[in-house]
């Protein structure tokens, strides 16, 4: 029988799928809280139980900026819904969506402007799958020495989902794309709250389109999106960081020229070096837009501070992912790096998605130990033993440590 929490939750869930409007309950309260401590300074934290979610950590309340506890990803390599971390950049989120007038309008420099319903995004099109990796740009921003502005997070602004939807390259076809267009832009329903505020528009490349892994994403995990992320559909960009995979999708441009929004030009920028790093301190010189993921590695089964037995074989596992060109090795160390041993991979859900890897070892002594997971992609990009820095704090993806307790 289901708890009253469960219970609750799922009853949320039902009607924010529905499209029913929960604002008058004032449902982007929290309805539990309970502190939480981050591995780093000033780390303290709410959990925060929001409808349709377990309890996350809380970042902000307005915008929702909900991240995910890391102990949920020893669940498996795919992401629980009511897990997910949320991401929003404005606070004028949308509270209720009737799904039978909810309309996809698709213009710009197309032959035949397109008003598409749900109904027509679920029957009118091929309906495509694919396991992909969200992944905040900012994700473990607390962890940087020196510190820099933005959301201070921990290692839990990701996640790993099936997404069910239709190639936004099929749609932009049936809708009669120019030949000379040259990007394509996306906003949602969220908006500012101040004038003056820039909208979140975000913009990809037509070759980048054309190639067909870009969705128009309905479903997650084989449910409709939650509310908190996207409902009724969202922009899915596998091997892109999340700020391209906008939510509550509602406007599709295609434009003769690049896109010069706020959060193309400006935001989300990173040095035009090597890593996307520069020293501490020093100007980033000429940048670029934010794009596809770096590789990274997770231990998954151990936590610092954990007391591990000496002298028994112990299971230690965890993720690997990367951009979309796959993950080839990953690698272990059990004594901060001095030696590596190389773990078996597990099943292969897809270039873009969270690839397990496990092994087995046998601690022996007393006392800490740093043990350590790095990942190779299939073109031999890896990770880097100490971390890299950028103003922005994007793209973090030093080698990991977990500190455990051998007793």
């Amino acid at each position: 029988m289901a708890t009253s929490s469960t219970a609750r939750r799922a009853f949320i869930q039902k009607l924010a799928a529905a499209g029913v409007s929960l604002a008058g309950s004032n449902w982007l309260e929290a309805a539990e809280n309970a502190g939480v401590t981050m591995p780093f300074d000033n780390g303290a934290r709410s959990l925060a139980t929001y409808p349709g979610k377990r309890p996350m950590i809380l970042l902000t309340s307005r915008p929702p900026q909900l991240e995910t506890p890391f102990e949920v990803f020893r669940e498996g390599v795919i992401t629980p819904n009511d897990a997910f971390f949320v991401r929003y950049h404005l606070s004028n989120i949308p509270l209720q969506i009737d799904p039978a007038t909810y309309r996809l309008g698709i213009g710009g420099t197309v032959k035949n402007p397109l008003s598409l319903s749900l109904d027509d995004l679920r029957t009118g099109f091929e309906q495509v799958e694919t396991v992909a990796v969200a992944q905040c740009s900012g994700n473990s921003r607390g962890f940087l020495t020196p510190r820099v502005g933005g959301g201070q997070l921990g290692n839990g602004a990701m996640g790993n989902a099936r997404w069910k939807g239709v190639r936004l390259k099929d749609i932009l076809e049936k809708a009669g794309l120019d030949p000379a267009s040259k990007q394509v832009s996306f906003d949602g329903m969220d908006g500012p709250a101040m004038p003056g505020t820039p909208d979140f528009v975000k913009a990809l490349d037509v070759e980048k389109i054309l190639a067909g892994e870009v969705l128009v994403a309905h479903s997650m995990n084989g449910e409709d999106l939650p509310m908190l992320n996207g409902y009724p559909i969202r922009l899915v960009v596998p091997g892109y960081y999340a700020t391209y995979w906008v939510k509550h999708l509602q406007t599709i441009t295609v434009l003769d020229r690049p896109f010069d929004g706020f959060w193309m030009q400006t935001a989300y920028r990173i040095p035009d070096t090597p890593n996307a790093c520069i020293p501490p301190g020093t100007p980033p010189g000429k940048t670029v837009p934010i794009s596809r993921l770096n590789v990274r590695s997770f231990i998954t089964s151990h936590s610092s501070g954990q007391v591990v037995p000496s002298n028994k074989q112990a299971s230690v596992r965890g993720i690997a992912f990367d951009g979309g060109d796959g993950i080839a090795s990953v690698e272990f160390s059990s004594d901060g790096g001095a030696s590596w041993r190389t773990a078996k991979l597990g099943e292969d859900l897809g270039k873009f998605s969270f690839r397990e890897w496990s092994l087995e070892i046998n601690p022996s002594g007393k006392g800490r130990a740093d043990w350590r997971v790095r990942a190779v992609n299939r073109t031999g990009q890896s990770q880097p033993m100490d971390p890299l820095w950028n103003p922005a704090g994007y793209m973090r993806n030093v080698v990991e440590t977990v500190s455990v307790e051998i007793a």
